[in-house]
């Protein structure tokens, strides 16, 4: 009985195993349309109609096949507005990456000076006036 229960062991092992393999085999095959079913050569073959049947169809993920990120505006970060804004000649505190009360003012002075809602939030038309001092240090703006 023993003997007979190992066997049995064994053999669901080796089962389990090669379905695997076919499995890979699979997913790797190419899908057949009825286009290309049509241009089969050979003997002819009765095609089943399936048009009241449901396909499930998997489909692997590969990276070109993920949603792309939402496309809107780009946002700075704090180290990037302050270090504009310093550039630009409006901050004189350190860049730490945190929106204080000193760069909330010099955010404002910023945008009084370039004709922007003063507001003191660096939106679309406030970042596209101080990007452009982030990477080099511009000539500061006369206030």
């Amino acid at each position: 009985m023993k003997r007979l229960l190992s066997f049995a062991i064994v053999g669901l092992i080796l089962v389990a195993l090669s379905g695997c393999g076919k499995k890979q085999e699979m997913e790797e095959l190419q899908p057949i349309t009825m286009e290309s079913l049509s241009t089969v050569s050979g003997s002819t073959a009765t095609v089943p109609d399936f048009k009241d049947q449901e396909i499930k169809v998997t489909v692997p993920v590969t990276k070109e096949s993920l949603p792309l990120p939402p496309q809107g505006p780009y946002k700075p970060s704090a180290n990037e507005i302050q270090t504009a804004l310093k550039n630009a000649g409006f901050y004189t505190g350190s860049v730490d990456g945190k929106i204080g009360p000193k760069s909330k003012k010099a955010i404002e002075d910023f945008q009084s000076a370039n004709g922007l809602k003063v507001d003191g939030k660096v939106g679309l038309k406030t970042w596209e006036a101080m990007g452009k001092y982030l990477s080099v240090a511009a000539e500061p703006v006369k206030r």
